[in-house]
């Protein structure tokens, strides 16, 4: 990679994404809604395009076709919060992603590498379980998977390489979300009591460095039409990421998991399996969720 384009630049995994791009002596076209570039380094090896990616195509002539040969996709409106059960918002996501493949090849991309999520893999398991009633949490799952299903048939259809990132559940530095990982920290800066539900599920943490790592490394090596799990490489069931976070952060704070069986869909540890994003493109965490959570509460320390 060369020259890339990114959509969703901003964002928080979107503005890490650029940061290692640009470490790596790529140049990035950085794409998010106008004005909104704080996140962004300063430098000549990004290029800033204040654009409202839902109509990008009316606005492709603004881009320089053949100079860019990969394109990075995190664009996707109401990823948090009550957005998240919005049905029509979340189609219109997707349909939005197959617009940015279609426009990605007409720019002379040979790749296209769009961030994915784990919870594809939990809306296969609850809408298909008999007799289950999924609720509206999985909707912006729902959206996901569909994009990605879209994708593959425009990308084989388009000549373009699709590489698809299912990232497991990213944190750190500059999410400002009431996530879980945020939401725990917060409590442990104030001092608030750290009650938690039975926590039996199967689970993962990546640290948004590592993310982005692992985008780069896809970009660079990973195979055309192939799914590619970013994660730790040690999934295991919540309570263990839980107790690992209070010994780095407050090892004198009390736990209290209730009796509250989990009722969702828990997955199998293989569903987070990272061998295939390893063996083809070489990523390997670097990160500890110990060392991760503790950086992170240093920057939420700082700015709230």
């Amino acid at each position: 990679m060369k020259s890339v384009i990114v959509t969703g630049a901003n964002g928080f995994v979107g503005s890490h994404v650029v940061k290692e791009l640009i470490q790596n002596g790529i140049h990035v076209l950085a794409m998010d809604l106008p004005g909104n570039d704080s996140n962004l380094p300063k430098t000549d090896a990004v290029e800033f395009l204040g654009v409202d990616i839902f109509h990008l195509a009316d606005q492709i002539h603004m881009i320089e076709s053949g100079k860019y040969d990969t394109f990075f996709h995190f664009a996707w409106v109401g990823s948090a919060g009550p957005a998240r059960m919005d049905c029509e918002l979340q189609m219109k996501n997707a349909l939005c992603t197959v617009e940015c493949v279609k426009i990605a090849k007409k720019l002379g991309c040979q790749r296209f590498v769009c961030a994915g999520s784990i919870m594809e893999q939990e809306v296969i398991s609850a809408v298909f379980a008999p007799e289950n009633r999924p609720g509206m949490g999985y909707v912006y799952g729902m959206g996901k998977l569909t994009a990605h299903c879209m994708c593959k048939s425009v990308a084989a259809a388009e000549g373009i390489d699709l590489l698809w990132a299912i990232i497991t559940n990213a944190y750190g530095e500059g999410e400002r979300s009431p996530r879980f990982v945020n939401t725990t920290i917060r409590k442990i800066i104030h001092g608030e009591p750290l009650q938690f539900t039975a926590a039996t599920q199967n689970y993962d943490f990546v640290h948004v460095c590592d993310v982005a790592r692992a985008f780069r490394l896809i970009g660079e090596n990973g195979k055309p039409f192939c799914e590619y799990v970013i994660g730790s490489g040690n999934a295991r069931p919540l309570k263990e990421f839980i107790i690992e976070m209070k010994e780095a952060l407050a090892p004198d704070a009390q736990l209290v998991f209730g009796d509250i069986p989990f009722t969702g869909v828990d997955m199998p540890l293989e569903t987070f399996s990272t061998k295939h994003t390893e063996a083809d493109c070489g990523f390997r965490p670097e990160i500890s969720f110990a060392e991760g959570t503790r950086r992170t509460m240093a920057w939420l320390k700082e700015v709230e």
